[in-house]
């Protein structure tokens, strides 16, 4: 008993072991995971932080092409944004207003932060492109005369290029001009006298500032990248022309409107100094607008300033001549500010097109001034908007005039040469098929002036459906290449006749577009030929077989059958000398086993002639089987 009793100690003891064992590495097997999970975040930490870092030495240290996602990205950015900043400059113009009851003058705060905020981020959007100017490439002026056009990497030429350039321009349009003038001088005109003029005055610098931002941007809205390169098209360059009309207008408008502020305050001034009320000049000015408690010390001079009547006449339209700010005087009074926009809109843009023909300016210089620039800008904006105009719609309608003169020289033609009306109705009718499939572009002439390897590249895109044909499936890039040189669009009219039983196979057709039916002797074979199928590939076959002694001879390939056009028909030609040159090129790769089984199997011509020999066979077949029945019963 004391040995089985130790037998069963020991039993149990090594059943202990091995269970806490178990335990052991069955609670080791999720720390063991863990760290492994965690060391591959870090890796991936480690990798992205790199990542970043490499991205931010490249963006701060490296030199960028203009080619680049992110510079194409910063593009599209500045463009959104430029087209904000000049709308919203002439905006600021908008802030001030009239207060008739108070007769004074009035800024709206909450607009005048909204757009601060606004000019803020888009002076910042173009401080970064000009982070980037000092880092991006430019092209050679000296390689672009020999059409090289190769890049400029160097970072001190890149810096010393741009800093004799525009960066002093690019530095003074991003200058805070209107977020100072708004934020820290117009408020403080409530208790400085001097401060309203020279609220009024800082007011021009805006447009000292907005005519380089026009200069600067004018670039990019015109879809100008910054490698010199233009990207150009007829609506684009009527919307371009639009908006500059618009802008125009834009601008005019609120030009006028804070012109006509400037006037009013004017002759409130000018009524102050004449009048014997004290200290008039402070009541001028409301600054925000809900605020009079500098005022109330002074309450009775005030009552008597807004009772005054001499000052009441400046915000009627006969009280003073305003010359063209007449219709402008209540305008300033209006609470609403879409109204005071749309209306100056108006103005601006009624004015630009009759060339303020309909204004009268008084004698005052600058009203004058302001009068000619409005006509001058008028006919430069007529005479560029007219241009571009023209060359729109003649853009748009020049193909259908060639159109129409080619069609007059063909019924001249057809008049001359005396031809039949059938005739002509079939040439009307191929004229207008060829000339909807082409566009009346001459595509041969046109890829004859680009480089050959864009050639190369535009018929591969344009020519994919030969990939589609079965037996050129098989082939490589290279020799895909020599027939795509080869191939010529051609056009059929419906009811024509492509290949006709007897006559000589002369070319292969891919057809593009349109339908075919293919006849075979007596009509006893009929396939149809749809989009990506070919005419005349027995031609293929019959110049890969061994047959040069008999094309020596002159030896050509007899059709057997006819094939007719059931719609009209696109395709691209591939001549019988051209495909001779191809094999004599690629004679021993389009010898290829699977090449002839392609042109054998897969071709609907072959197939069309196996189904038609194997319907012979099986007829020929059943009446031979009927006769050896007859021939047996007969013996029976």
């Amino acid at each position: 008993m004391d040995a089985g009793g130790e037998d069963d100690v020991h039993k149990y003891s090594r059943k202990g072991k091995f269970s806490n064992r178990s335990k052991s590495v069955s609670i080791s097997i999720p720390v063991i995971s863990n760290e492994l999970n965690s060391g591959e975040n870090d890796g991936v930490l480690n990798r992205w932080t790199h990542q970043k870092l490499s991205f931010l030495k490249h963006f701060t240290f490296g030199v960028m092409k203009p080619d680049e996602k992110l510079v194409q990205l910063l593009n599209q950015f500045v463009l959104v944004s430029c087209i904000l900043a000049i709308f919203i400059d002439p905006l600021f113009f908008y802030l001030l207003s009239m207060k008739k009851d108070f007769k004074c003058v009035v800024i709206d705060w909450t607009m005048a932060i909204t757009l601060v905020v606004s000019r803020s981020i888009t002076d910042l959007i173009y401080f970064l492109r000009m982070l980037v100017e000092f880092r991006l490439a430019y092209i050679s002026p000296d390689s672009v005369v020999v059409g090289a056009e190769d890049l400029v990497k160097s970072p001190r030429k890149i810096r010393s290029r741009y800093l004799s350039g525009f960066f002093l321009l690019d530095l003074f349009i991003v200058l805070p001009v209107p977020q100072i003038v708004v934020l820290f001088i117009q408020p403080n005109g409530l208790t400085s006298p001097g401060i309203s003029n020279a609220k009024f005055i800082l007011q021009t610098a805006f447009i000292i500032q907005y005519i380089p931002r026009l200069y600067r941007f004018q670039p990019l809205l015109a879809g100008q990248s910054p490698s010199g390169f233009r990207f150009e098209s007829t609506w684009a360059n009527f919307f371009i022309n639009l908006l500059t009309f618009v802008l125009a207008s834009h601008f005019i408008g609120s030009c006028w409107y804070m012109l006509t502020i400037m006037r009013m305050n004017r002759c409130l001034r000018d009524v102050c100094n004449n009048s014997t009320i004290t200290d008039c000049r402070k009541f001028i000015d409301c600054g925000r607008g809900n605020d009079y408690g500098g005022f109330e010390g002074n309450l009775e001079i005030w009552n008597e300033w807004k009772e005054d009547r001499n000052s009441s006449a400046c915000f009627r339209e006969d009280g003073i001549n305003y010359g063209i700010y007449v219709t402008a005087v209540n305008l300033t009074t209006e609470k609403s500010l879409l109204t005071r926009y749309v209306y100056s809109f108006f103005w601006g843009l009624q004015q630009i097109s009759t060339l303020a023909g309909n204004q009268t300016p008084s004698y005052i210089v600058g009203e004058v001034f302001f009068t000619m620039g409005i006509i001058g800008l008028g006919l430069l904006l007529f005479a560029l908007l007219i241009g571009n105009m023209q060359n729109f719609l003649q853009g748009l309608g020049r193909r259908q005039l060639e159109k129409s003169l080619r069609r007059r020289d063909v019924e001249k033609w057809m008049k001359h040469r005396r031809l039949s009306e059938e005739i002509r109705r079939k040439v009307r009718e191929s004229e207008h098929y060829s000339w909807e499939a082409t566009q009346g572009v001459d595509e041969e002439m046109l890829m004859e002036n680009l480089p050959e390897e864009l050639q190369r590249d535009i018929r591969r895109h344009l020519f994919k459906f030969v990939k589609k044909v079965r037996i050129f499936s098989l082939l490589d890039e290279t020799a895909l290449d020599a027939i795509y040189e080869r191939l010529k669009q051609r056009t059929y009219n419906n009811g024509g006749t492509i290949l006709y039983e007897g006559g000589f196979v002369t070319k292969m057709t891919f057809i593009v577009r349109g339908t075919l039916e293919s006849i075979e002797k007596n009509g006893n074979n009929k396939v149809l030929l749809l989009e990506g199928d070919v005419c005349g590939e027995e031609l293929l076959k019959w110049c890969l077989e061994d047959k040069r002694n008999q094309r020596k001879q002159g030896n050509r390939l007899l059709s057997k059958r006819t094939v007719k056009c059931l719609t009209s028909v696109e395709a691209f030609v591939l001549r019988a000398e051209d495909l001779e040159q191809v094999i004599t090129l690629f004679d021993g790769f389009l010898k290829n086993h699977r090449l002839q089984f392609a042109i054998r199997k897969k071709s609907p011509y072959w197939q069309g002639v196996a189904a038609t020999t194997i319907q012979v066979a099986w007829r020929y077949k059943k009446k031979r089987l009927s006769h050896a029945r007859g021939h047996t019963t007969n013996f029976l």
